[in-house]
């Protein structure tokens, strides 16, 4: 049966507040586990880093996301040595490069689409700021070129990016729609036009948090219908720290950044159970909701080396 597993952010549990205090990285991963997460999101570059959050995450049963930088084809190569010695669930490149031609993306892609082909885990490319996909116009021409190119999907970066005029024009819509046509996992950030990160508890933000909910559900939906009848989709609660985080005068933030995520975990958590229940349902064709829509399937949903994340 698909079903959603719930990671966290490890880069969203700093504090950065004040008074200088930060969780151990022990304490961290101990209180994800705790909150019920499958598993966590970090970076997968440094062996030595890697290894020991690999240990850490082994005893509590947890998944990982790996997420490396690469500027070349070449240094992938690293990263997915230590995602294959230090199993992740799957692997997420941000491109560090900011091309302001297409024809400077091709080589690297494909030399990247070579390398994933050596690993039996999935590598996907996220969309965020300052990297290959920071803008939605040039990631959509991306799209064009590479159409089977699957996707981490960090919203979140278009919207502020573009600066969407309110209310989101159907134009702004259907492209957003064509982004997570493309995203087997999700990172969960709520925007705002003029910032990259809201609180989602403001009232004056509703409307924002109601349009993103709309967007996952949109490609729950999507996945699917794509993905395999017992493969896993990933969202990861990416509430960043300060200066993602508003503060106030004093220094420390506006919000209580971990009941949010837990808060928004609940939200997204309903949407998709509102579209299994749909799949479920008897008007709809049992072959259309189990359909694998031709794609491989895929790897968001495979289970992790240390016996399986928690399903939650």
């Amino acid at each position: 049966m698909q079903d959603l597993l719930f990671f966290q952010s490890l880069w969203a549990m700093q504090r950065r507040h004040p008074d200088g205090v930060e969780l151990p990285l022990e304490e961290q991963i101990r209180r994800i586990a705790e909150a019920g997460y499958a598993g966590i999101s970090t970076h997968w570059t440094d062996r030595a880093t890697v290894r020991t959050v690999h240990r850490l995450l082994a005893a509590h049963r947890l998944a990982a996301e790996g997420q490396c930088f690469p500027r070349t084809v070449d240094d992938l190569k690293p990263v997915l040595e230590n995602a294959t010695e230090c199993r992740v669930q799957h692997l997420d490149i941000q491109p560090d490069i900011r091309p302001r031609r297409l024809q400077e993306c091709i080589p690297l892609l494909e030399g990247w689409r070579r390398l994933a082909e050596q690993v039996d885990f999935p590598v996907y490319v996220e969309t965020h700021r300052d990297r290959m996909t920071t803008d939605l116009h040039f990631t959509l021409d991306l799209l064009d070129c590479f159409p089977d190119l699957r996707l981490v999907g960090d919203i979140s970066h278009f919207v502020v990016g573009r600066e969407f005029v309110w209310p989101v024009s159907e134009e702004n819509q259907a492209m957003m729609r064509r982004i997570l046509d493309q995203c087997w996992v999700l990172h969960g950030r709520i925007a705002s036009s003029e910032q990259a990160q809201i609180e989602i508890g403001f009232a004056q933000h509703r409307g924002w948090v109601e349009l993103f909910l709309g967007w996952w559900e949109y490609a729950f939906r999507g996945w699917r219908r794509r993905a395999g009848a017992d493969d896993r989709m990933v969202f990861v609660c990416e509430l960043g720290p300060p200066p993602y985080a508003i503060t106030g005068a004093d220094g420390n933030e506006l919000a209580d950044r971990w009941e949010d995520a837990l808060r928004m975990r609940e939200l997204v958590r309903a949407r998709w159970d509102a579209v299994a229940g749909q799949a479920k349902s008897p008007l709809v064709s049992p072959r259309r909701a189990g359909a694998k829509g031709g794609a491989r399937a895929t790897a968001s949903a495979r289970k992790p080396e240390q016996g399986g994340a928690r399903r939650r």
